[in-house]
């Protein structure tokens, strides 16, 4: 064997195992080395990035007030600035997060709350005043006069919500953020449009209907002649609903008289829900207009429909003698099968 070429070859390999390995530092060395000192603090990597594409310092961010740091939790990094914080994940990308919006991550926990990290950044709302921001846990909503400050809305509510068109549909903004609600053994939260609260319920058991078990709905109040206040629930399960219609005094005495008026003044305080058949549709109607027609004053001031005249979406749709008969109605009381 050659020991010159034995030699040679050792040498290569050394000297390729030495570029190998200096190529490794000078990958490992690169975030470092894209570091910048900006208003005497360290910025880098993707937060550098996303805090010059907004402007740098002249940015509604202006100088940085922190190094880069590591979130409490371990997941993530942030820097602090004059107008704001940016927010990293390696799963998230940056963020910047700041004013109001900022200030209500910040009182229910930052990024070890419910809402978790900011997945995008601020937006503005389709409405040109509205601003809101996307988190791992939900979105935070803020308008300067709808909303009463910054409120974020997630879960079963937020999905409910968003099925009636969001801040711009039936519901508007919220107006709060989610409470306990013991009576419904769930969370409740209110929304600018039409005196409405929205909820969810982990379940109420007998004799609540769709509520029996997991349920959401929604609930408002208005000043019409007949109707005070109308509730919807909605079985999560299998999409039952149940409407709470409750009239007033002189709904109790003079609704049975025009029973199209009726009907709209049950939906002036809460949308029609989605989903609802023409067939189901028809059958809500002949419901409400059999407990209108008998809703009777019993000796003591009630009434024998009770506080409600309850409809209920499984009901089948059954012809108007059936539904309004004299005959029939003592047999199946309005809740006809």
């Amino acid at each position: 064997m050659n020991t010159r070429t034995t030699a040679t070859g050792f040498l290569k390999a050394a000297a390729l195992a030495c570029a190998a390995a200096l190529a490794m530092v000078t990958v490992q060395a690169s975030p470092a080395a894209a570091d910048e000192t900006i208003c005497g603090h360290q910025v880098g990597g993707d937060i550098l990035a996303k805090y010059q594409s907004m402007g740098g310092e002249s940015s509604p961010l202006g100088c940085p007030t922190s190094d880069e740091l590591t979130t409490p939790n371990g997941r993530g990094r942030y820097n602090t600035f004059d107008g704001g914080s940016v927010y990293w994940t390696a799963t998230t990308g940056a963020h910047p997060v700041w004013g109001a919006i900022r200030d209500k991550w910040g009182a229910i926990g930052w990024e070890n709350g419910q809402l978790g990290f900011p997945t995008g950044d601020e937006l503005t709302n389709p409405d040109g005043q509205g601003k809101r921001q996307q988190f791992e846990g939900g979105t935070v909503y803020w308008h300067p006069t709808l909303s009463n400050g910054a409120h974020p809305v997630r879960s079963k509510i937020g999905e409910l919500w968003g099925q009636y068109g969001w801040e711009g549909g039936e519901f508007g903004y919220p107006t709060s953020d989610e409470f306990a609600d013991p009576e419904y053994n769930g969370v409740r939260q209110t929304f600018s449009a039409r005196h409405i609260s929205l909820f969810w319920s982990a379940g109420r058991g007998e004799p609540h209907g769709t509520c029996i078990g997991e349920c959401v709905g929604y609930e408002g109040t208005t000043n019409v002649p007949w109707v005070k206040e109308t509730r919807v629930w909605k079985a999560v399960h299998n999409g039952d609903i149940d409407i709470f219609v409750y009239p007033t005094d002189k709904g109790f005495d003079d609704a049975d008289t025009d029973y199209n008026a009726l009907w709209d003044q049950a939906w002036s305080a809460v949308p029609y829900p989605k989903g609802i058949t023409d067939s189901q549709g028809s059958s809500l109607y002949k419901q409400l207009a059999c407990h209108s027609r008998y809703a009777y004053k019993k000796p003591d001031g009630s009434h024998v429909t009770g506080d409600s005249w309850d409809l209920e979406t499984w009901r089948p749709d059954v012809s108007w003698d059936y539904a309004l008969s004299p005959l029939t109605v003592p047999f199946h009381q309005c809740n006809w099968t």
